[in-house]
């Protein structure tokens, strides 16, 4: 009988809750991890006002529910690196994620100079690596770093081996080197997978909206989810990303969206 497969409940499978009852969640349908965001954010209209980063309150309810749970945080956002961005500014926010145990921080790439860009993701690991926590560049196709082999290149000219990968199925999908990455998923610097489902193709003026905002349940669409497990190193977590914003429109609680997820994940892999 295959293994159970370690799985996380992302946060933006259910995005309408916070950190502390994303814990709840997780531990109702079956997952030991959460990937939950420090903050709520504008372009996930349905996630509830708050701030792990400044409410010390807020951050203390977080924990207890991890404990009282007995889930714990695989990766932690949102790290977005932009042109612009002053590394420094993201002391409190690892500092709160280093409270809450998270070994990763996702990192997003916007930053169109790949000079600076390099130089400020090694500056943010030495930063990170204060708090005790590592890098997991997620790339994605809007976004500079585009796809795994994109990303792998990037880690290779920081030179760190604190710098890890996100791998999302959907960008991988999306971003045009489905054979190219499925290849290098078993490389050791992939630290996370995520699953969700979709079509086979999206016009790219919907993709930000389907990452965000509306994928297909795994089982639903056109994506060889066991297969991209089955090439993954032994071990790594799998996260459900599934935002399902047509069912939170029909009136589904986070506990039946959340369920829904979880049950479609573990059949999708169970093809494996």
């Amino acid at each position: 009988m295959t293994a159970r497969p370690r799985l996380s409940l992302d946060h933006i499978t259910v995005t309408d809750t916070t950190p502390a009852r994303l814990a709840e969640l997780a531990a109702a349908t079956g997952c030991s991890g959460i990937c939950p965001f420090l903050h709520s954010m504008a372009v996930l209209p349905a996630m509830p006002e708050y701030d792990l980063i400044r409410d010390p309150a807020a951050r203390r309810a977080t924990r207890d529910a991890l404990a009282a749970n007995g889930v714990t945080v695989d990766l932690i956002y949102p790290f977005t690196m932009a042109g612009r961005t002053v590394v420094a500014d993201f002391a409190p926010a690892l500092e709160a994620a280093a409270e809450l145990g998270a070994p990763l921080a996702n990192v997003l790439c916007y930053d169109r100079d790949p000079a600076r860009r390099t130089d400020k993701l090694i500056e943010l690991a030495e930063l990170a690596a204060s708090f005790g926590i590592g890098l997991a560049i997620e790339f994605y196709p809007p976004s500079q770093v585009r796809t795994l082999a994109e990303t792998l290149a990037e880690i290779d000219r920081t030179g760190r081996a604190d710098i890890g990968v996100t791998a999302d199925l959907l960008h991988i999908v999306r971003g045009g080197e489905l054979e190219q990455s499925m290849a290098l998923l078993s490389d050791p610097r992939v630290r996370l997978g995520q699953i969700a489902d979709g079509p086979a193709g999206m016009p790219a003026d919907r993709i930000e909206w389907e990452a965000g905002i509306q994928r297909l349940l795994p089982g639903e669409g056109a994506f060889d989810i066991a297969a991209f497990a089955a090439a993954l190193a032994p071990g790594i977590p799998l996260s459900v990303e599934v935002p399902q914003q047509s069912a939170l429109d029909a009136g589904m609680s986070s506990l039946e969206r959340a369920r829904a997820a979880v049950d479609a994940a573990l059949g999708a892999l169970e093809a494996r």
